[in-house]
């Protein structure tokens, strides 16, 4: 079975360095098959730049499989290009035609820095986790799976915040760069569940906080949910901001009692 090849000329971003300006630089890329990925099709244009000695286009990829987060991309403006409910890796060229300009891009966020190219450093993410994004248990053997009755729509709605990836494209989508969505996405995940309710004010209160000390203010644009490639909804949002409410009076009754 033959495949559609296309002609296409991609505008990238190349930036050396954090302080290096920056600047677009524009590349043909003849005949690429509709059956190669988008990285696939980056790994082509390197190949070719590594051959001219050229130095090649950085970017983030793992996995392959749209589930590390790391294939962080703007395409012609959009969060991971535009296929609905997909990270960059799983988009295919078939979705281009043959002669368009594809404009790419690191994330846009002033808590994303650029590290090189189309790299930038999420570890204001790694943050907000380490803040409060995880459960005490006590240590020893495994617990039996059924040890702890949880609710089936409990569990569901838990699984769908748990698919959060933490690729970023709710923050490099949203107008004021909030990170509302994948905060509240990782507090969602522990504050339905049983196993979280122990620590579930000091939680929320911690990853709400450390979250707004790097990240803008959500303003309700939705874009959030739009870009989301797990396609988890704005209502977790509305979650988190009920539980910090309850945890700055919880807490504070807490420190008062001390």
């Amino acid at each position: 079975m033959s495949h559609s090849l296309k002609n296409l000329k991609l505008k990238i971003w190349r930036q050396k360095g954090p302080e290096d300006k920056g600047r677009f630089e524009t590349y043909d890329i003849p005949e690429i098959s509709d059956e190669a990925s988008f990285l696939e099709m980056l790994d082509i244009l390197n190949e070719r730049l590594i051959t001219d000695n050229t130095e090649p286009v950085s970017f983030d990829h793992d996995c392959r499989e749209g589930i590390c987060g790391t294939c962080s991309l703007m395409i012609n403006g959009q969060a991971h290009g535009p296929q609905r409910a997909s990270a960059t890796c799983q988009l295919h060229m078939r979705t281009f035609k043959s002669g368009d300009e594809i404009v790419i891009e690191p994330w846009r966020a002033s808590a994303f820095p650029i590290i090189k190219d189309l790299m930038v450093d999420r570890s204001a993410f790694d943050r907000i986790i380490e803040s409060g994004g995880f459960i005490t248990a006590a240590t020893g053997g495994a617990p039996d799976a059924n040890l702890i009755p949880i609710p089936k729509p409990v569990a569901d709605a838990a699984m769908d915040s748990a698919a959060c990836i933490g690729c970023g494209a709710c923050v490099a989508a949203c107008p004021n760069g909030a990170a509302n969505l994948f905060t509240a996405a990782k507090l969602t995940h522990l504050n339905l569940l049983p196993q979280g309710q122990a620590e579930r004010f000091k939680r929320s209160e911690a990853m709400v906080e450390t979250m707004d000390s790097y990240f803008g203010s959500c303003t309700n644009h939705g874009e959030c949910e739009a870009a989301c490639p797990k396609e988890i909804s704005v209502d977790v949002i509305a979650m988190m901001n009920s539980d910090y409410r309850k945890a700055k009076i919880t807490n504070r009754k807490t420190l008062s009692r001390t």
